[in-house]
C-alpha cells in the first residue's frame, strides 16, 4: 500500500511525502541525506511491505518538495518541528528513525530533542555535525586519499578564498547568472560523488549519476547549512548522546568512508549504552553491498527488539 502527496507546513513550504508498506506494521521514518538530496524509489529496498509501515519524505527544498530548493525558513529546527508535525498528522506517535549520514544527524538530532516520540534508530555514515567533520569534508580533510578529487574542487575558488571554499561556492550558487550557478552546484555534487563510495566511479559515471539527480537542491542546501554549521551548538550530538540509551540503536558504518570517517561512529557507540556498531567493507554509499546487507540484517533485529519492548510494556 501506498500513498503521497504534499503537507502544507510553516515558513511556506510544501513537503512530498509517500506511505509505504502495511498501515499496521512497525512505524518508520525515513530520513534522507543531504541535506537536499531526497528520496529515491532505490530507498524502499531495505524495507518489508508486510512488517513495516514507513512515512519517506522530501525534507524542505528537496526533492518533490516545494518551493523547490528554497533556502527560506530551511534550518535543522525548521525540519524537526516538520517531523513533528507529520508524525501527528499521521497518526505515528512512535517510529524507528532510519538515516544515513545527514540523515544521521537529523535522526539523532531529533531522538535526542524528542526521546519519547522513539522507539530505535538505525543509522548510517554517522555524520555528526560539529565544526570538525564540516571542516574535514569542505577543508581538505580527503586529500590524503582523493587528492585528484580535491584540487578539482578547490580549483574553482579564487586563492583569496580558500580558506572558506564552501562560502565562496555557497556565494556563487547565489549568482544571478544561471550558468554560474550552474556550474558551482554541479561542481559541488561531483566532488561528493567523487568520494562516497569506496571504489570511486568514473567521471563519465558520475556525469551521468548526476545528470538524473536532484544536484541542483543538494549543492546549494548543504552549502547553506556548511555555512551555518548545520544551524547547531558544536558538539551538539556528543554532547547528548549518552541519553540516546534508553532505546535500541544500531549503527552502520563504511570502515573505507571518506565523507565522515568511521572514527564518528566509532565515538557515537562508546557514548550510547547497549548500541551495535558494525563497520562494513565499504565507502558511504547505502547502495555498497556490504552495507546494505548490513543495514536490512540489523533492521530485522530492531524489528523484534522493538516488539519485545511493546510487549513488555503491555504486560
Amino acid at each position: 500500500m501506498k500513498t503521497s502527496g504534499h503537507v502544507p507546513v510553516p515558513g511556506g513550504h510544501e513537503l512530498y511525502y509517500e506511505l509505504f508498506g502495511a498501515p499496521d506494521g512497525l512505524p518508520v521514518l525515513y530520513l534522507h541525506g543531504g541535506p537536499g538530496a531526497g528520496f529515491t524509489e532505490k530507498d524502499k529496498i531495505f524495507f518489508d511491505p508486510d512488517k513495516h509501515h514507513v512515512l519517506f519524505f522530501d525534507q524542505r527544498g528537496a526533492g518533490r518538495s516545494r518551493p523547490f530548493a528554497s533556502l527560506k525558513n530551511n534550518t535543522t529546527g525548521d525540519l524537526i518541528r516538520d517531523i513533528n508535525l507529520l508524525l501527528e498528522r499521521f497518526g505515528m506517535e512512535r517510529v524507528l528513525l532510519f538515516g544515513g549520514s545527514w540523515g544521521s544527524t537529523l535522526a539523532l538530532v531529533y531522538a535526542i530533542r524528542y526521546p519519547e516520540r522513539v522507539s530505535g534508530l538505525l543509522l548510517r555514515g554517522i555524520f555528526p555535525g560539529h565544526i570538525e567533520s564540516t571542516k574535514y569534508y569542505i577543508n581538505g580533510g580527503v586529500r590524503t586519499f582523493f587528492p585528484d578529487a580535491w584540487e578539482r574542487f578547490l580549483s574553482h575558488v579564487p586563492q583569496k578564498n580558500r580558506l572558506h571554499p564552501a562560502r565562496y561556492y555557497y556565494r556563487m550558487m547565489q549568482s544571478r547568472d544561471e550558468a554560474v550557478r550552474e556550474k558551482y552546484s554541479y561542481e559541488w555534487a561531483f566532488y561528493e560523488f567523487s568520494i562516497f563510495k569506496q571504489e570511486p566511479l568514473q567521471e563519465n559515471e558520475i556525469d551521468t549519476l548526476l545528470r538524473n539527480y536532484s544536484y541542483r537542491s543538494l549543492a546549494p542546501m548543504e552549502a547553506w547549512y556548511v555555512k551555518n554549521n548545520f544551524f547547531l551548538p558544536d558538539n551538539y550530538i556528543y554532547d547528548h548522546a549518552e541519553a540516546l540509551s534508553q532505546f535500541p540503536v544500531s549503527i552502520v558504518h563504511g570502515r573505507y568512508d571518506m565523507i565522515c570517517p568511521p572514527v564518528y561512529a566509532w565515538e557515537l557507540h562508546r557514548k550510547i549504552a547497549g548500541s551495535r556498531l558494525r563497520f562494513t567493507c565499504a565507502g558511504h554509499a547505502a547502495s555498497e553491498p556490504e552495507t546494505e546487507a548490513a543495514l536490512k540484517e540489523e533492521l530485522d533485529i530492531l524489528y523484534d527488539e522493538i516488539q519485545n519492548r511493546h510487549e513488555h510494556e503491555q504486560t
